[in-house]
């Protein structure tokens, strides 16, 4: 197991293309749907305190993909994340704290405009050299929410009970940094 003091201090830049941003949701209460989202970018400092460390993280809700077009364009709409009006989540640390050997990233979400507390248990996978002389960083990191927390109330209640969408969403982080130079 990676030890976090094994970080390098410094400022470091989510690579996109070797991370995911995703989530689950449940479907019709038997299924889980999962989706992530294509287009995002954020930031990483490592402080000499690795516990005074920060995270800043957007995200663009027009690159939603749960492999279903109609699916992704309901979501794209106003029942859920109305992207014509708010085109962006973004999310901005607050506090980390140690829980034995992984961590409790707090920080805030803001989702249409509503901005609500997280916490994210985030375990450090460790750092690797690449092979253009770069350093990275590996992370997982998972959250659970209540969507209406953010106002994000659309569903369909369902004949024999229950609804079409759980209300608990389950975020699901794979994150590499690159440290910048």
């Amino acid at each position: 197991m990676a030890s976090i003091n094994e970080l390098a201090v410094g400022s470091y830049n989510i690579d996109p293309s070797h991370s995911t941003v995703g989530f689950v949701a449940r479907h019709l209460m038997i299924t889980k749907v999962r989706g992530r989202f294509t287009s995002f970018s954020g930031s990483i400092t490592i402080a000499d305190d690795r516990l005074s460390s920060s995270v800043n993280a957007s995200v663009d809700l027009s690159s939603v993909s749960t492999g279903d077009e109609q699916r992704d364009g309901h979501l794209k709409s106003g029942d859920f994340f109305d992207v014509d009006k708010t085109p962006e989540m973004t999310f901005a640390s607050t506090g980390i704290k140690a829980d034995g050997d992984d961590f409790k990233l707090a920080g805030d979400l803001t989702i249409r405009g509503v901005t609500k507390p997280v916490t994210f248990d985030i375990e450090f996978e460790g750092m690797q050299g690449d092979p253009w002389g770069g350093t990275r960083a590996g992370f997982t990191a998972s959250a659970d929410v209540n969507r209406k927390d953010w106002g994000l109330d659309f569903n369909i209640p369902l004949d024999g009970g229950g609804f079409v969408v759980g209300d608990k969403i389950k975020i699901e982080l794979d994150i590499q940094a690159v440290k910048a130079s």
